[in-house]
């Protein structure tokens, strides 16, 4: 039995879901957001509570249970706060800066990386040494944190490059004569 997918999703104030099928609309103060379950699963709206109940016993049946209970939170979550990601950028002579809808990085490179930021998040280089990534998709907005951080990944001997906020990086010592 799924522990997760047992428990039902409660609807905060101001938010509504509609079920058609297999699809559900979560609408709220910062978008509107949806969601395909697989067969294996019903959704149902009642009393401003989602509940996901497998259709059978079968393996598949108990995995897409949970899996689709743990979305429909993500899509609650992302109408009425949204979602953030936080990175931090170090080394010498690093720093990123908006420019219009692109994210200009100073990373050591011999060009400047363009980053074209798509459409649904919203980017801010409030420091030059910061990077600030919100939307109303979870999905997307790992994305865009993971292929900004791919430019330059925090390297282990001198902790230079571009990290998430809090992550810790090994640190591994250098050669010794």
């Amino acid at each position: 039995m799924s522990r997760i997918g047992k428990k039902p999703v409660d609807l905060p104030s101001g938010v509504t879901a509609s079920v058609s099928g297999q699809t559900i609309e979560v609408k709220g103060p910062k978008g509107v957001r949806s969601f395909k379950a697989t067969d294996d699963v019903t959704l149902s709206v009642e009393d401003n509570i989602v509940t996901i109940t497998p259709r059978g016993s079968s393996k598949r049946a108990r995995q897409q249970w949970g899996m689709s209970r743990t979305m429909v939170a993500n899509l609650i979550t992302g109408v009425t706060d949204g979602f953030k990601k936080e990175l931090e950028i170090q080394g010498v002579g690093y720093r990123a800066a908006m420019e219009g809808n692109n994210l200009k990085l100073n990373l050591g490179l011999s060009h400047d990386v363009v980053y074209e930021v798509p459409e649904g998040v919203t980017v801010a280089a409030p420091k030059p040494t910061e990077i600030t990534i919100e939307g109303i998709d979870e999905q997307v907005v790992g994305q865009v944190a993971a292929n900004i951080r791919a430019w330059r990944k925090p390297e282990p001997y001198k902790g230079k490059g571009i990290r998430y906020k809090g992550e810790f990086v090994f640190r591994k010592e250098g050669k010794k004569k």
